[in-house]
């Protein structure tokens, strides 16, 4: 098994510091809270849409990050559960609501049977609350507090659910030899030209919709191994979706020109994997490891290095792909990487293994370096793009001290905050108001939050939120977990 040093046993930024560079880790931290106008995250920030050509003023440089709920209704309108969500989200202060949830565009393209929908039908219900949320943050932190706020679209493909949330339905770009193996697939999962083409056609509906609920802009989710992230390696699929560089992204630029044409006034912006490795599995002493693949350079990794396991030192794709954003007006990225289904410790590096993952193959600050390294360089070589950093919840305590470090340094645009605000909401006002953190709600990476809704549950902080500890899906988790251990 992988040793390395628990987070919570290291108590100062200069122990931290160390640890880093024990590890080779090529990033820092300031060596204490930077508070006011010393601060990176609050120094004046204007984003000018490419697209609409307005420009709105940030109130800070916080992100929230869109994340799939498992708690809506079944028509894919929000539910009670929700709606708190979103308005404790509003408590976090962030200047960016980022997709503020990854939001399906049809019902066909659900991960989850509770997954948000966004339709004729449930517009409405998704509008009240965006408003709802928009009047808590106004209420909270003024008129400048307002959040430019979007909404995730996005088709699961792959990772698509039947109804009944008891298998996977896929929905897959080409037929992938380790994917397909791994979750069950074949070449019948592989959709058609035409069903391609009505894919499309929702995401273009589902933007108009966007703009008629009243956000400012829409995240095109091109990441994790969902459909639009795996067109960007169909290069075995024949026909006008597959094999060149200009079909392979021919959905995502169909989408977006359809957007532009449909629902003018509307930003767009994408959430994208900088890069990818190959599937992961579970190896000896539970601890993960590449599925084997001996046919020559691993081709379906996008900017990948050819061995399934490292990226590309040149980015050829990736500003191959950035530049196409550029021509179509996409200079928002909120940028991650890999896959929470095949290689979660690349995307979001953890201590502790979900219930249906692995224990990490290496020490999950490299996996958080391997992000920002990745995020600066992009940055360095297309300074124009407006880039959203992720993969920082595993430094806890440390989050906004690298956090400082990053935006000074000029690594990134804004520093995005993902699952860690289902704990701990109000960590970036906190910060931001030169509050003492609450460390007993800072997320450790337990991982319940995957593992609940893995086995059906309901989303959200089991071990360091009440209102989920308390609820009868805890001791059901809890149960599960136990069965788990004991086989």
């Amino acid at each position: 098994m992988t040793e390395f040093k628990k987070l919570g046993a290291i108590k100062s930024a200069s122990e931290f510091r160390a640890y880093l560079r024990e590890l080779g880790a090529d990033f820092d931290l300031v060596d204490a809270p930077r508070f006011g106008a010393d601060s990176a995250f609050v120094k004046p920030c204007e984003y000018v849409s490419a697209i609409t050509g307005k420009g709105r003023k940030l109130a800070n440089r916080w992100a929230l990050l869109p994340m799939e709920g498992w708690d809506c209704l079944p028509s894919g309108a929000p539910s009670e559960l929700a709606r708190r969500r979103w308005l404790r989200n509003a408590e976090s202060g962030a200047g960016i609501f980022f997709g503020c949830e990854a939001v399906a565009v049809m019902s066909s393209a659900k991960a989850n049977a509770r997954q948000m929908t966004l339709t004729k039908e449930t517009v409405g219900a998704i509008a009240a609350l965006r408003a709802e949320t928009i009047d808590r943050a106004k209420n909270l932190f003024g008129e400048e507090g307002v959040p430019y706020i979007g909404l995730q679209l996005t088709h699961s493909g792959r990772f698509v659910k039947t109804p009944d949330d008891k298998r996977l339905d896929s929905r897959t770009a080409y037929a992938h030899p380790l994917l397909d193996k791994k979750f069950g697939c074949d070449a019948t999962n592989v959709l058609t030209d035409d069903e391609v083409d009505e894919i499309v056609a929702n995401f273009i509906s589902a933007g108009k919709l966007a703009l008629e609920a009243g956000f400012d802009f829409v995240d095109v989710k091109c990441a994790h191994g969902y459909l639009c992230h795996e067109f960007l390696t169909a290069y075995d699929r024949p026909g006008k979706y597959g094999g060149s560089f200009e079909n392979r992204t021919r959905f995502f630029r169909s989408i977006v020109e359809g957007i532009k044409t449909s629902a003018p006034g509307l930003d767009i912006a994408t959430r994208l994997s900088l890069g990818d490795f190959a599937p992961f599995e579970k190896g000896e002493g539970g601890v993960g490891r590449p599925m084997t693949w001996s046919n020559g350079d691993y081709p379906y990794a996008f900017n990948g290095d050819g061995t399934g396991l490292g990226v590309d030192p040149k980015m050829t794709e990736l500003l191959q792909f950035v530049d196409l954003l550029e021509e179509l007006g996409v200079t928002m990225v909120g940028s991650t990487f890999g896959s929470p289904y095949y290689n979660p410790h690349t995307q979001r590096p953890a201590a502790f293994a979900v219930s249906d993952g692995y224990l990490p193959p290496e020490d999950p600050i490299l996996g958080v370096a391997r992000q920002l390294r990745t995020v600066r360089e992009l940055k360095r070589l297309r300074p124009n793009l407006f880039l959203i950093g992720s993969g920082y919840s595993y430094l806890q305590e440390f989050l906004p001290l690298v956090g400082e470090w990053v935006l000074e340094t000029g690594g990134a645009d804004a520093i995005g905050l993902g699952r860690s605000i289902l704990s701990y909401p109000q960590m970036a006002a906190d910060y931001t108001a030169g509050r003492p953190l609450d460390k007993k709600r800072i997320c450790r990476t337990f991982g319940d939050c995957t593992n609940a809704p893995r086995a059906g549950l309901v989303s959200g902080c089991y071990p360091l939120d009440d209102f989920y500890r308390n609820r009868d899906e805890a001791k059901r988790l809890k149960e599960l977990k136990m069965a788990k251990a004991n086989k």
